[in-house]
């Protein structure tokens, strides 16, 4: 156990040495990744100097909704949409069978082999709006609260990592899957915004078939005491728990989409 942990790390050092090989291309691209969220947050504000609510969110409510999506998706698609996204390619081309027969799981391998600190930009820009919103927004810290915080991040984060993994793992079976990502991305963007603004069959989905609003919308909601539509009292539970359930759900979908794999040869 402890030999692969420390494979796993070598993955990981190895890779991070490769990205930091040109490192001025490395912080200019972060600068962009910066610049370009932050002109998204720019645009969330002119709107509510406009409008001064929106579905009765105000600026630093929504400053709080839009960076804990960022980190919680930054955290998750570190170590799974790069490495699951190139999968497709992987299968297409047959250089999946070579990984398949190394002595080590397949997915982390995957995953350690190309964790992406690209998110570096996401994290920097996230944090501090972050804790400005979390100030500015007023909210009632307490034991209960702040135990709250930290596990709807994780679970956050691991909802992110196991949609991505999911979708990935779609390729062992269809060999293409990276279409996928365009709806995942899609229904991504809509949950920087508060999910009671969406009619019902959007939220519905939102909350099922494509669970993206337990990256932000109902954790930041339970922490701002706001109502969830459709979940009502059982928003907290559902947000602290959407996570480790969805774990489960692609651990087991990756499992299943591997014994269908039929290789490069069909």
């Amino acid at each position: 156990m402890l030999r692969r942990l420390s494979v796993l790390l070598l993955l990981v050092r190895m890779f991070v040495k490769s990205q930091m090989e040109y490192r001025g291309a490395f912080w200019l691209d972060r600068l962009a990744q910066i610049i370009s969220y932050g002109a998204v947050l720019l645009g969330m504000w002119i709107l509510l100097q406009k409008f001064e609510l929106l579905g009765g969110w105000n600026w630093p409510e929504l400053a709080l909704l839009f960076s804990f999506q960022l980190l919680a998706y930054a955290l998750g698609a570190s170590v799974s949409f790069t490495q699951l996204r190139d999968l497709e390619e992987l299968v297409r081309l047959g250089t999946l069978d070579a990984l398949l027969t190394k002595p080590i799981n397949t997915w982390a391998y995957l995953i350690f082999s190309g964790l992406n600190i690209g998110y570096a930009g996401h994290i920097i820009l996230a944090i501090p709006v972050l804790v400005w919103a979390l100030l500015a927004a007023q909210v009632e810290w307490s034991i209960g609260n702040a135990l709250f915080f930290a596990g709807s991040l994780l679970s956050a984060t691991l909802v992110t990592g196991a949609v991505i993994t999911m979708i990935g793992a779609t390729a062992l079976i269809w060999v293409r899957s990276n279409h996928l990502f365009s709806i995942f991305f899609g229904f991504w963007e809509l949950t920087r915004y508060p999910l009671n603004i969406f009619p019902g069959g959007i939220q519905a989905v939102m909350l099922t078939v494509v669970p993206l609003a337990y990256i932000s919308a109902v954790p930041v909601a339970v922490l701002l005491g706001k109502p969830v539509p459709l979940l009502g009292d059982f928003a907290a539970p559902a947000a602290l728990l959407a996570g480790p359930l969805l774990v489960l759900v692609a651990i087991t979908h990756w499992r299943y989409a591997l014994s269908r794999y039929q290789g490069a040869g069909g």
